[in-house]
């Protein structure tokens, strides 16, 4: 499986970015029975989740996002969504996505700065 993230850049404090993660490779089934999760690092920390959905849709956001971020998925497309909202410079980091645990190996991430 590999996991390819993408829709990061540069946004401002206060915008709005979504980010798409897709399973490639991966069997219907099996993205299907999976928890999906969102994580993100940034320089010199490390590797937190920040917002989980279960295999039955149920959802989990980290403190620090909840009430900001929206994860969601597409099982059909083998993609999972982060919707980004109110983001702060303290967002700034890469986002990776990944199954629980055991991951499947990681992919390049997203890179999302929020500055001015």
């Amino acid at each position: 499986v590999q996991l390819q993230a993408s829709g990061g850049g540069l946004v401002q404090p206060g915008g709005s970015v979504r980010l798409s993660c897709r399973a490639s490779g991966s069997i219907l089934s099996v993205f299907r029975g999976n928890d999906m999760g969102w994580y993100r690092q940034a320089p010199g920390k490390q590797r937190d989740l920040v917002a989980q959905i279960t295999s039955s849709g149920d959802t989990y956001s980290a403190n620090s996002v909840k009430g900001r971020f929206t994860i969601s998925r597409d099982n059909s497309k083998r993609t999972v969504y982060l919707q980004m909202n109110s983001l702060k410079p303290e967002d700034t980091a890469v986002y990776y996505c990944n199954k629980d645990k055991p991951h499947w190996p990681w992919g390049q991430g997203t890179q999302v700065t929020v500055s001015s």
